[in-house]
């Protein structure tokens, strides 16, 4: 009796762990997709033939993350996740076109975050046990 107990204590705190892991991960490429559709916008915006090219990247990566993102949590609350993280993107710029404090933060992570989403959630699974 007492190893099962056991055995059931550990594998519901494993289950807490990997949910919280999920849980951060995913927050992270909501994160990342708000920021790539912010930056994709801004580019467009600019109405610059030469920077089609990036603006393009940017939408397919925000695609990349929400596609990830939706094996995680359900679709439907991602795209409102994605819609309450660019708000508070968006508010943080506080009226300013400049992109710079959001490329800071999110340029290098994301990019690693969408073309390794194993090797991140690894880290979170180590980080939440």
């Amino acid at each position: 009796m007492w190893i099962f107990t056991v055995s059931a204590l550990c594998a519901s705190m494993t289950a807490r762990a990997e949910d919280a892991a999920e849980k951060a991960f995913t927050d992270e490429l909501i994160e990342c997709a708000a920021y790539y559709q912010i930056s994709s916008e801004a580019i467009g915006a600019m109405n610059a033939p030469q920077m089609k090219a990036v603006g393009d990247r940017l939408k397919t990566s925000a695609v990349d993350a929400v596609a990830i993102a939706g094996k995680y949590r359900a679709p439907a609350q991602v795209e409102k996740d994605v819609i309450a993280a660019k708000q508070q993107q968006i508010d943080k710029l506080a009226g300013s076109n400049n992109l710079g404090g959001l490329m800071a933060k999110y340029k290098d992570s994301c990019k690693s975050i969408v073309t390794e989403p194993q090797k991140r959630l690894d880290y979170w699974t180590m980080a939440t046990m």
